[in-house]
């Protein structure tokens, strides 16, 4: 299995950012796939989830109304636009492969894991 991340960068504040994560290697309409943040000696955070099988979305409190997240069934790739970006949500994104939904998205539910892209947001 691969889940492969792309299109960080570095950003303005306010500015906006599309993420992408293509997946190959197992049934991509069984799995949920999830975006995630981690800072430097904090937790994995969750930030949205979709659910391939119905299409549920969940969203982190703190995205909500700036943060979509989208699947693409074809192209087998998942996709976060990140819009209205602050300069202390820097760090790596992380997509990442389920094959059951958590209700709020929780990370060990989460098996296959890319390797990160990095996003920076300048103030």
């Amino acid at each position: 299995v691969q889940v492969v991340e792309s299109g960080g960068g570095l950003v303005q504040a306010g500015g906006s950012l599309r993420l992408s994560c293509a997946v190959s290697g197992l049934i991509f309409d069984d799995y949920t796939i999830g975006w995630f943040r981690q800072a430097p000696g904090k937790e994995r955070e969750a930030i949205a989830c979709v659910s391939n099988v119905d299409g549920r979305t969940y969203y982190a409190d703190s995205v909500k109304g700036r943060f979509t997240i989208s699947s693409d069934k074809f192209k087998k790739s998942v996709y976060l636009q990140m819009n209205g970006l602050k300069p202390e949500r820097t760090t790596v994104y992380y997509c990442a492969a389920a094959g059951v939904w958590g209700r709020t998205c929780q990370a060990a539910y989460f098996v296959f894991w890319g390797q990160g892209n990095q996003v920076t947001v300048s103030s």
